[in-house]
């Protein structure tokens, strides 16, 4: 049996540690499109998170469920300091 290296308890807390803080989001989007972009992680759920793009031009929210971080179809890192 392969035993997993992360659970949901250690994304949800790897999240957490992001709160209100500049991360870089990727989402594997299927079909070969990836869509990458910074942004504040501005709400953090028992179920989901939310992230605040840093683009202008979009207005409002994006939200994800821990279940996307944990199967990598969305991956989040804090964002390099510039």
């Amino acid at each position: 049996m392969i035993k997993p290296k992360n659970d949901i308890a250690r994304v949800k807390q790897m999240i957490n540690d992001c709160f209100r803080k500049q991360v870089d989001v990727t989402v594997n989007l299927g079909r070969n499109k990836v869509l990458r972009y910074c942004g504040e992680l501005s709400g953090v759920y028992p179920a989901l998170f939310t992230v605040r793009p840093n683009d202008k031009d979009f207005l409002g929210k994006t939200s994800y469920s821990y279940a996307e971080v944990l199967c990598g179809s969305v991956k989040v890192k804090p964002a390099k300091a510039e």
